[in-house]
């Protein structure tokens, strides 16, 4: 990163990652943290007049936003990126590929219904990617309003070819790639395969400023649950890497691969962990030919929040185990850090009216060495009026003692320790997985496996696809009876189950044929709610006709069964209109209409 003068030919990029709008939006104190955020990133940028916008995912917390949530949204959008204001620069790439899965497949700024001064490009993050037997997401929503640029969306789980948005603002040329969220292990799994392919241009590939954004593990979280940073090209200038909550803004060189990486970090605290305690910052990116700057900008509008830990074991002046009144030592010793903490967030709040005024506060209390903890109930109600999570200030935990086995001796002495935050870093197919490893024989998985069964349960709770789960235990309860029959086993139940078991094993192994019925499972299960969902339709046009319909005059008879055909049939064309000419716009109204 180097210093130089704005110009003509300067992109000024405004860079914000992780918004999480609608995050505890029911709690009647931190309701409008992520809206009130959302509107001073968006005003940074119309104030600092910046040519676009780019969000690296994660722009809601929830796959299925509330309505309150997208009306928040699309309210902030319209106030501060609409407007007169020229945009400076011009898109040199073939649309048509960039925006592949949209019906109107370029920019919203070139759109000639639409005022756009603030172009906003962005990815999907893993909170609200794509689902259901569409495929959409809410970005798609925000896209359909032209709102937003939804770009980075790859549809092939076979091979991926992330193809630039091409910019170009006077002698200044970026290739912008974008990836949006993927489950890691997957990815991993496509990059050691050489699946993953960066399109570069054909002319002067070299004279280009190339910007990665992505959304996925950067930190270990498992052998292959995460991204190595060597994993991506090495022509890349610049990576803008979400996911991450902890802001690390200030672009970071990747000795290895010569890339520079910055972590803008989330804009609002999701869960009360160090990492969320490091001060949050948005980032306006100053691009001019090859040469960059990054320029942090504090964000004032962010509850402030305090962590401490607390070893009690490592006060043996102050508590000992024994005494009786040791509990009330403990209580009264976290009582004087909150009220210190709370001291501090005042202090900080007069220099900062736009701070939230309760502040969020975290004490983790180590009590291993015998010592007892205190009621968290009742000394939370001390707090109801100062702090913003009072529920949850106190956090007790101790170490967990292990046995650890060597030959035929036992070590009971040991102690390992078991970092807080591990708990929450644990994911739903892990749990699933650690059940059934741990489980009586009985109840263990004997057709199934962990592995498909996480998946199912995965998308049963973050997705919602209710049918998830049952349609995977039909799906490979047929493959398993096909491949008996195959085999022509003898009807005797112990060649059964050995048969079942020998199967079962080779499925284990063959990780990608499983990630295949996974993916056909969830495929029935959405097409399944499809069945469902226009079953219940149909059922609601046929009571609307038997009872409402008939007051209508004229058209009593005919109304309904003339809407759905009207629908059906303007769903046909549209597609066949696009199938003729995707890269040429406005050429056929019909297409567009």
């Amino acid at each position: 990163p180097v210093l130089f003068r704005d110009d003509e030919d300067t992109f000024k990029i405004l860079i914000a990652t992780d918004i999480h709008l609608g995050y505890l939006e029911k709690d009647p104190v931190r309701g409008n943290d992520t809206f009130v955020t959302l509107n001073e990133i968006l005003d940074h940028a119309q104030k600092k007049e910046v040519d676009f916008v780019l969000l690296g995912g994660d722009l809601f917390h929830e796959n299925k936003p509330s309505r309150k949530t997208i009306h928040s949204c699309l309210e902030s959008l319209r106030k501060y990126c609409m407007g007169d204001r020229p945009v400076q620069f011009e898109i040199l790439s073939d649309q048509a590929v960039n925006f592949h899965h949209s019906k109107f497949p370029w920019v919203n700024y070139q759109d000639r219904n639409l005022n756009i001064s603030i172009p906003v490009f962005s990815i999907h993050g893993n909170h609200d990617d794509p689902t259901g037997a569409d495929a959409l997401c809410a970005l798609d929503i925000l896209s359909c309003a032209g709102l937003l640029n939804h770009f980075g969306r790859s549809t092939s789980v076979e091979k991926i070819d992330i193809s630039p948005i091409l910019l170009r603002k006077g002698r200044t040329k970026i290739a912008l790639y974008g990836l949006g969220a993927i489950p890691d292990e997957r990815l991993y799994r496509m990059f050691i395969n050489k699946q993953v392919t960066m399109l570069r241009p054909r002319e002067d590939e070299d004279s280009w400023f190339n910007l990665f954004v992505i959304h996925q593990n950067r930190s270990k979280h498992g052998a292959t649950n995460y991204i190595p940073e060597q994993f991506l090209d090495d022509f890349i200038n610049l990576v803008v890497w979400g996911h991450e909550h902890e802001c690390k803004i200030a672009p970071c060189q990747n000795e290895q691969q010569g890339f520079y990486v910055s972590q803008p970090g989330s804009s609002v605290v999701t869960s009360l962990s160090p990492g969320e305690a490091v001060k949050k910052h948005i980032g306006l990116l100053h691009v001019k030919g090859k040469k960059m700057k990054m320029e942090k900008i504090a964000l004032e509008t962010v509850r402030t929040f305090y962590m401490e830990d607390i070893v009690l074991a490592d006060h043996p002046d102050l508590f000992n185990p024994d005494n009786p009144k040791v509990t009330q030592s403990i209580q009264a010793f976290c009582m004087e850090k909150v009220e210190f903490m709370l001291d501090n967030a005042e202090r900080e709040r007069i220099g900062n009216p736009r701070r939230p005024e309760k502040p969020l506060i975290r004490l983790r209390v180590d009590y291993t060495g015998g010592f007892e903890p205190f009621s968290v109930h009742r000394f939370s109600q001390k707090y109801m009026d100062r702090v913003a999570n009072p529920k949850d200030i106190i956090h007790f935990f101790r170490h967990r003692e292990q046995k650890e086995k060597n030959d035929s001796d036992l070590n009971f002495g040991k102690l390992v320790s078991r970092p807080a935050s591990e708990g929450m870093t644990l994911r739903v197919e892990d749990l699933v997985k650690q059940y059934f490893q741990t489980a009586e024989k009985k109840v263990q998985l004997s057709l199934l496996t962990e592995r498909g069964m996480g998946e199912a349960v995965q998308e049963f709770v973050d997705k919602e696809e209710k049918d998830a789960i049952e349609e995977l235990v039909k799906f490979q309860l047929e493959k398993t009876q096909r491949f008996l029959k195959e085999r022509r086993t003898d009807a005797e139940e112990e060649k059964i189950d050995e048969e079942v078991r020998k199967f079962r094993e080779s499925r284990k192994k063959n990780t990608e044929e499983e990630d295949e019925e996974v993916r056909e499972a969830i495929t029935r299960a959405r097409a399944h709610r499809s069945e469902d969902a226009v079953l219940v339709a149909a059922s609601s046009d046929e009571e609307l006709m038997d009872t409402g319909m008939k007051s209508t005059g004229d058209s009593d008879d005919g109304f309904p069964v003339t809407l759905r055909r009207g629908r059906g049939r303007a769903r046909g064309r549209a597609r066949g209109a696009r199938g003729q000419n995707s890269t040429v716009r406005g050429s056929s109204q019909r297409g567009r209409g």
